[in-house]
């Protein structure tokens, strides 16, 4: 019944009203102004959310993504969040997620029937298992600490050297990365796991929501970038992005700065990140 009563609740409340809370409540308490900074999002649009004005904020998609942002920010499911942050603002019909929660129920509940009964099935027989063959067991597990031993004493004696190896290595990796000549000075990177192998940079330089996506639609990358902020974007095929204001966005492309995707203040959604397409001629050239 408390579950139950609890999601209940849950669902009456606004998103506004969830932000505030988790913001407000328990052992965590916070101010507007030290998430900001954070996530670099102006505080009248993080009090908006909580306040449920929408329309101070200029867009749908910066809506959706400020969020998206915040409610990751205060330990809150970003994709429950959204969800019904779309039904307050009419963007997902209710009777639509009713059929989706009912049938979402149905599945769970038949779910557990089935893994009740095959994990009783594999527990009994495990058990009798084991007890009819405790000898071969045991002689088992004795071997298998034995090359354990083997293996960690080999390894210890030459983790030093390979340690000295992996560091000069990334020194020579770190001297050969050449950062193109950025129009805006630095404020932080993101992406550095890419750094390496990047061909695409990214750089804010005006306020902007960036998202980037794999080839198969998942989202690798969703922030507010402010200016100065630059995202290295993963090598490969298949990523695309989309800017909410294509004009505060600089593509720089193996060093050299590609055309603009856009307008200021324009959303472009479906932006290549291929260097082929995002720069053809200098491509072509090499």
């Amino acid at each position: 019944m408390t579950e139950n009563t609890n999601i209940e609740t849950q669902n009456e409340i606004t998103v506004g009203e969830m932000l505030r809370n988790a913001r407000t409540t328990g052992r965590r308490k916070r101010e507007i102004q030290t998430i900001s900074k954070q996530l670099c999002i102006r505080e009248e649009f993080l009090q908006a959310l909580e306040d449920g004005k929408y329309d101070i904020i200029p867009e749908t998609v910066y809506i959706l993504g400020f969020a998206r942002n915040y409610a990751m920010e205060l330990g809150l499911d970003p994709e429950e969040v959204v969800a019904k942050l779309k039904k307050e603002m009419g963007l997902v019909s209710e009777v639509e997620e009713n059929e989706e929660n009912d049938v979402a129920e149905k599945n769970v509940g038949n779910e557990e029937v089935k893994n009740e009964k095959w994990y009783h099935r594999v527990w009994t027989k495990g058990l009798k298992f084991v007890r009819n063959n405790w000898v071969w067991f045991a002689a088992g597990i004795g071997a298998l600490l034995i090359i354990i031993a083997v293996i960690l004493v080999v390894s210890l004696s030459s983790a030093s050297d390979m340690n000295a190896t992996s560091d000069n290595a990334s020194i020579v990796q770190a001297e050969n990365i050449i950062e193109p000549e950025y129009n805006v000075t630095v404020r932080e990177k993101f992406g550095t796991e890419n750094i390496e192998n990047a061909a695409v940079i990214l750089q804010a330089t005006q306020e902007s929501w960036v998202k980037v996506e794999d080839a198969r639609g998942n989202t690798v990358f969703s922030r507010v970038l402010v200016p100065g902020d630059v995202y290295y974007v993963p090598s490969g095929d298949g990523y695309s992005a989309v800017f909410g204001n294509a004009g505060g966005v600089d593509v720089w492309v193996n060093g050299i700065l590609a055309p603009k995707q856009g307008a200021d203040h324009v959303r472009v959604a479906d932006i290549s990140m291929n260097p082929e397409k995002l720069l053809p001629a200098v491509s072509t050239v090499e």
